[in-house]
């Protein structure tokens, strides 16, 4: 069986959970023999290509015939509005609300004018995202045409355009695998353009994955898709030896660590408000705010208002092993999201022997039974956990020790074996 994938990145051009996702699918289906074509729009060097054939989008040289196929779809989405944010799932900044001469500067041809050439991705989330998702979709209806394929599998909106140029040029199933909506990025404030990129490719696709039951439920009744059409298939996570990046803190205080993008999704404002009603009566304890986003000069800001400056530390931006480094010298991981589909970052904390706590809103929620759980808007509840995680040994090390136990259980294998016993071999039987 070959799947051909569609991505917006993948390690080591990681921005959040998706690349982290991408690759736990991708390498667990090779070893139960699945073929995968994984296209993303840029490969920056270093990626992993013995588990995937791997596609650079700006590689690919494109010729204007291929437009007969697309044309009218092309220009409907280069004609949306593009004035207002667009806030992808793995963004960690705000974007432009204004792009002018956004044409000009990008040096489009008219469509009559194309002739054979290749297109440059970012494979970001700037202000060429619009102009470069619909491109994409260009390229991925050659892709599609030249490579041969049994399923067609999109991870999130950035590539379901794509994904539909592909079923329309193969006439093969489409998967579409939604990782967040755009109700969990902005609330009920969404952004037209991705909702209805959304919503076409749940109508297109044959079957819709999603990463948790809170997910799913979005999709039935905010995008009004059949709930026979959509399965729910947890998100995983690798072992890791937390001993090989294992560092000392350098200071006595107990360490509470918020690690995601500094974002209204993510509360991070929730997570200061806690931490000063923690440090009123707890001061041997330090925090930590690990990301970057668009709300974290409002969270300095914030902590220089509580007189805190001193306690809370803002590393940037982490990933790879630099996550685990932080992870080992943390005593409490907290995940105080407004609207999380899944959260990988609890099960990287577990893993490395850290309790966590969690939102109830949050669709890791759904599986740990191990993990504290509150309301996000509840500060004082937060506060009370980790006072209680910092303060008291015995409960710090049932949730370190059987949390451990529950997140090993959860592979990437299992998930694999999800998708192709219950999504892609069903399909192809229906197919035929």
């Amino acid at each position: 069986m070959r799947v051909l994938m569609f991505g917006w990145e993948f390690p080591p051009n990681i921005t959040g959970g998706l690349a982290i996702a991408c690759y736990g699918i991708i390498k667990s289906l090779a070893k139960h023999g699945i073929d995968v074509i994984f296209v993303v729009p840029r490969l920056i060097g270093g990626e992993d290509n013995k588990i995937a054939h791997l596609i650079s989008a700006s590689e690919i040289e494109f010729d204007e015939r291929y437009y007969d196929y697309f044309k009218d779809y092309y220009e409907k989405i280069k004609c949306y509005a593009i004035d207002s944010p667009i806030l992808p799932y793995v963004t960690p900044e705000e974007f432009e609300k204004i792009f002018k001469q956004k044409i000009k500067e990008l040096n489009i041809l008219p469509i009559e004018k194309v002739t054979k050439q290749k297109y440059y991705f970012s494979g970001k989330y700037g202000p060429n995202l619009i102009e470069e998702v619909a491109r994409y979709s260009l390229i991925a209806s050659k892709i599609a045409k030249e490579n041969p394929h049994d399923i067609i599998h999109c991870h999130d909106w950035l590539t379901y355009p794509a994904g539909i140029a592909a079923k329309k040029i193969s006439n093969n199933p489409l998967v579409i695998h939604v990782h967040a909506t755009e109700f969990d990025r902005c609330g009920e404030n969404i952004n037209t353009y991705v909702y209805n990129i959304e919503k076409l490719g749940m109508e297109a696709a044959d079957k819709i994955i999603t990463v948790s039951n809170h997910t799913k439920n979005i999709v039935i009744q905010k995008y009004g898709i059949n709930p026979d059409k959509v399965i729910t298939i947890y998100n995983a996570i690798d072992p890791y030896d937390i001993e090989k990046v294992k560092q000392k803190k350098g200071f006595s205080e107990k360490l509470i660590t918020f690690l995601g993008r500094i974002t209204f999704q993510k509360g991070p404002e929730y997570f200061v408000e806690a931490a000063h009603k923690l440090y009123k009566k707890e001061k041997n304890v330090r925090f930590v705010m690990a990301g970057s986003g668009d709300m974290l000069e409002k969270m300095i800001r914030l902590v220089a208002y509580y007189n805190m400056g001193h306690k809370f530390h803002f590393t940037g931006f982490l990933m790879g092993e630099d996550v685990y480094r932080l992870f080992s010298m943390s005593d409490v991981y907290v995940m105080p999201s407004v609207s999380e589909p899944f959260g990988i970052s609890p099960l990287e904390a577990m893993i490395s022997n850290v309790p966590v706590i969690i939102s109830k809103q949050s669709g890791v929620s759904e599986i740990l039974t191990y993990a504290i759980k509150v309301d996000f808007w509840d500060t004082d509840a937060l506060a009370d956990a980790m006072h209680a995680l910092i303060k008291y040994k015995g409960i710090r090390e049932m949730f370190i020790k059987y949390g451990k136990e529950e997140v090993i259980n959860l592979k990437w294998d299992n998930n694999a074996k999800k998708i192709i016993n219950e999504v892609y071999i069903p399909l192809i039987f229906k197919r035929n």
